[in-house]
C-alpha cells in the first residue's frame, strides 16, 4: 500500500511539474527618460531585471525626415507601443489624442479578440490612456473593455490637490504602483499596462538637475514593487511572466527640459526586459518602441491576422526573425528594395500594392512581384505598368513581415 501511495504521489508531482506554465505580461511606461540619463542614475531594481534579462538601447520617433517621422511626445510614444506602428498610421500626433486611427489595433484588442476569457488591466496616472488610446467601449475598437482599471486620479483634486511643483503626480504614481503590485500579486491579470508620469514632470520643471534624477530613483522604487509582485507570482504559482519597462521619449540636448523634436537625445530611449533570449536582431540593433507589440505577441501566443501583420512597423526582439531595416527608393520606373538579413538563407517574397485601404478600414490588393532568397538583401521592382504616386512594399519572411511606403513627391 505504501509503495502504491508513493507512486501515486510521484505521478501527481510529475504531472504538476510537467504542466506548461501560464504566460503573463506586464509592460510599464515611465515618462521621459533618455537612455544617457538612465545609465548615470542608480536604479537597483531596473538593474536587477536587466541582469536577469536584458537592457536594450531603443528609439522612438519613426524615421527622422521620412514619411513615418513621429513626434517625440508622450501620448504619441504610448500609442506607438500599443499599436506597433508609427504616427503616420495610428494618427496620434500629440497629447490631445484627437482622432486615433483604431483600424490599427492595440495589443489589448489583439489579445481579447483571441482570448476573450483572459484578463487585462491598466494602472495609470492618466485616464486618456484607457479612454482614448485603448479606446475602451468605443464601437471603432469593437467595444473593447478592460477587465480592471485603476486610473483617473489626476482629476481627483480633493485627494490630490494640484500644487505648482506637481508633487501630486508623484503621489498618484505611488498609489498606481502600489495598486499594480497588489492587484498583480492577488489577481494576476494576463496582460497589463502600468503608466508612471512624475519623471516627465520633473524633466520639464528642472531638466538635467538633481530633482529630475531623484524622480528616476523614485520611479525605480515603484517599479521594484511591481517586480516583487511578479516574482511572487512566479515563485508561488504555475506562471511565467514577462515584464517590459520602457519610456516614451528622451529629452532635448541643451537643457533636458523639453522634447518633441528629432534630436538624437529626444529619440534615444531604452527597454528593460526580464528575458535573456534576445534574438540577433535585438542584440545588434537599437530597437524601436514599435517592436514591443510583436514581441509580446510572440511571447503570449497572440495570433495577429495576416493583413494586420503586413502593416506592423515593428518586429520581435524575442523569437525568430530573418530580416530588418527594409528600405525602398523609386528611380524612374523601378523601385530598388533593400534590407538586412539575419540568416544565411530562407525563402522570401516581395509584395506590392498601390493603395492604402487598410488605413480606412478596407483591404489592400497585393501583387506578388518577387520570390527570392532572404540572403539576397535586395530586389528590383518594375512598376512601369502600375504607375502610382504611392506604393506599399511588403517583404514576407518565414516568421514575420516588413513594410515600407514609397511616396512619389
Amino acid at each position: 500500500m505504501k509503495s502504491v501511495l508513493t507512486v501515486g504521489l510521484l505521478l501527481v508531482v510529475s504531472f504538476l511539474f510537467s504542466q506548461e506554465k501560464i504566460k503573463k505580461t506586464v509592460f510599464i511606461i515611465v515618462d521621459g527618460i533618455s537612455d544617457d540619463v538612465l545609465k548615470e542614475i542608480n536604479t537597483p531594481h531596473l538593474d536587477e531585471i536587466a541582469e536577469v534579462g536584458a537592457f536594450l538601447p531603443a528609439y522612438v520617433g519613426g524615421e527622422a525626415g521620412g514619411y513615418s517621422e513621429t513626434p517625440t511626445i508622450s501620448a504619441v510614444g504610448y500609442n506607438s507601443l500599443l499599436t506597433g506602428v508609427w504616427a503616420n498610421k495610428h494618427n496620434v500626433w500629440g497629447n490631445g489624442i484627437e482622432v486615433p486611427n483604431y483600424h490599427y489595433w492595440t495589443v489589448f484588442r489583439y489579445f481579447k479578440e483571441q482570448y476573450p476569457s483572459k484578463t487585462t488591466a491598466i494602472y495609470s496616472t492618466w485616464l486618456d490612456n484607457r479612454t482614448k488610446l485603448i479606446g475602451e467601449k468605443k464601437e471603432a475598437t469593437g467595444n473593447l473593455i478592460m477587465d480592471y482599471h485603476f486610473d483617473d486620479f489626476e482629476n481627483d483634486t480633493i485627494h490630490f490637490p494640484h500644487d505648482e511643483a506637481t508633487t501630486y503626480i508623484r503621489d498618484i504614481d505611488n498609489l498606481v504602483a502600489d495598486e499594480a503590485a497588489r492587484h498583480i500579486k492577488e489577481k494576476s491579470p494576463d496582460l497589463s499596462w502600468v503608466y508612471l508620469q512624475f519623471t516627465d514632470n520633473m524633466g520639464h520643471g528642472f531638466g538635467d538637475h538633481p530633482r529630475f534624477y531623484e524622480s528616476i530613483r523614485t520611479m525605480d522604487d515603484q517599479v521594484g514593487r511591481i517586480w516583487s509582485a511578479v516574482k511572487y507570482r512566479e515563485e508561488n504559482f504555475n506562471e511565467e511572466w514577462m515584464i517590459v519597462i520602457t519610456t516614451d521619449h528622451g529629452r532635448d540636448e541643451e537643457t533636458g527640459k523639453h522634447h518633441g523634436g528629432q534630436s538624437e537625445r529626444e529619440r534615444s530611449t531604452w527597454i528593460v526586459v526580464n528575458k535573456s533570449n534576445i534574438n540577433q536582431y535585438g542584440i545588434e540593433n537599437r530597437v524601436p518602441v514599435v517592436d514591443i507589440l510583436p514581441t509580446i505577441a510572440n511571447y503570449m501566443d497572440i495570433r495577429i491576422p495576416k493583413t494586420h501583420k503586413m502593416e506592423l512597423d515593428g518586429i520581435p526582439f524575442i523569437g525568430e526573425t530573418e530580416a530588418h531595416h527594409l528600405m525602398a527608393d523609386k528611380k524612374g520606373n523601378q523601385i530598388d528594395v533593400r534590407w538586412e538579413s539575419t540568416v544565411t538563407s530562407g525563402d522570401a517574397r516581395v509584395w506590392l500594392s498601390i493603395t492604402d485601404r487598410f488605413g480606412t478600414g478596407g483591404r489592400d490588393q497585393y501583387l506578388l512581384v518577387k520570390e527570392l532568397d532572404i540572403s539576397d538583401e535586395k530586389a528590383v521592382i518594375d512598376v512601369s505598368e502600375v504607375p502610382s504616386p504611392f506604393y506599399k512594399i511588403v517583404l514576407e519572411t518565414p516568421n514575420h513581415y516588413l513594410n515600407r511606403w514609397v511616396i512619389d513627391e
